[in-house]
């Protein structure tokens, strides 16, 4: 038997209605007992079309036989008994189910009848609308990919000054999708003071100057003696941990033992960022704005700045920001595995900067 966590949320119709119709269909399915149910909450809703009536909210919690899929094939038929009514991405609509954890699963974009079927899910950390009913039913649930309790998610995100990082390779958006963000949210914005000293296809024979006086710069900016404690929250276009995943792979072993203590140091005495976005820009995408870079086009306006003096072009550094921008993505799933991650991640597709920047105020916003 697993233990699943469902979401539950209607903005459209008798709403208490039709969800308490959804949870009593769902708890006489074959395969499945319903364990715990939370209150209903209701909230304002997030990203989507303007002038959306408020969402009701909840979550339960059940023991099934069935796997992942089975289950969501399940979530669908009562969505569809109950004459489920959306017609457009974080539109309103009468009823919507969604597995946000089955036991310790990591299920990453399976495809069920032509959808994407991704478990935990992919936004739950930052959305308090998620994880207030969930944690009045099960708190001390732990998500797989954090290594956090439900109870230490909420907590997370109910700091009084958030630090949120935007993080990506040079060429993939963050100093966008950051200024984007602290405009929409009035938050404080915090630029990295300095280019990641990175080229591609130089492992282990890179100088560690550079890369020391980095990370003296970009701590310097995140102590936490001068952190504020004003409500307005603070925004950053780096994280102080893509300092290490890239000298990993830049630095002599000898050299990157030194870093790595020097690292420690530092962010010991820093604001680790609460949530982190993670902008996956695809390589055509990236080999893209390379070319954009190197024919001098706008479209890649801050590419000079983020590459500092690599010096490349070309498929060379296309392939190198592809590995690192993957290497980034392992590294910040492990949450509080990996000592100085943020406990909430957020994966944005960053192929259109646009959507990428919609996707991150939703996340943001989605926390207060």
């Amino acid at each position: 038997m697993a233990c699943c966590l469902i979401g539950c949320g209607s903005n459209q119709g008798a709403r208490r209605e039709q969800l308490d119709r959804a949870i009593e269909l769902l708890g006489v399915m074959p395969g499945i007992t319903l364990r715990a149910v939370s209150r209903h909450r209701e909230t304002r809703p997030i990203g989507g079309p303007p002038d959306q009536a408020p969402f009701l909210n909840g979550a339960c919690l059940v023991e099934t036989e069935l796997g992942p899929h089975e289950l969501l094939g399940v979530l669908a038929a009562v969505e569809n008994t109950l004459h489920r009514d959306r017609t457009e991405r974080w539109g309103p609509r009468t009823l919507d189910l969604d597995i946000l954890l089955y036991d310790q699963l990591v299920l990453e974009d399976s495809l069920v009848a032509g959808a994407a079927l991704t478990i935990p899910h992919p936004r739950m950390t930052t959305r308090r609308f998620v994880l207030e009913p969930a944690v009045e039913i099960a708190p001390d649930l732990r998500h797989p990919l954090s290594g956090g309790s439900l109870r230490e998610l909420l907590d997370n995100i109910s700091h009084p000054h958030l630090h949120v990082a935007v993080v990506g390779v040079p060429g993939a958006g963050a100093v966008e999708v950051a200024g984007a963000i602290a405009d929409a949210t009035l938050a404080r914005l915090v630029h990295a003071p300095r280019a990641l000293p990175w080229k591609p296809s130089r492992s282990g024979v890179a100088a560690t100057e550079p890369w020391s006086d980095a990370l003296s710069a970009c701590a310097a900016a995140l102590e936490t003696a001068s952190w504020p404690n004003d409500p307005h929250d603070t925004v950053t276009d780096y994280w102080l941990g893509t300092l290490l995943v890239a000298a990993e792979d830049a630095l002599a072993p000898s050299a990157l033992e030194r870093f790595q203590a020097d690292y420690g140091a530092a962010s010991a005495s820093t604001v680790a960022p609460h949530v982190a976005i993670l902008l996956r820009a695809s390589p055509e995408a990236l080999a893209e704005r390379v070319a954009f870079h190197a024919a001098g086009r706008k479209e890649a306006p801050n590419l000079d700045a983020e590459l500092g003096s690599t010096g490349s072009t070309g498929s060379d550094l296309t392939a190198g920001l592809v590995r690192l921008q993957e290497q980034l993505l392992a590294r910040l799933r492990c949450g509080t595995r990996g000592g100085d991650g943020p406990l909430a991640v957020v994966v944005v597709g960053a192929d259109d900067l646009g959507r990428a920047i919609d996707e991150a105020i939703a996340a943001v916003e989605a926390t207060g």
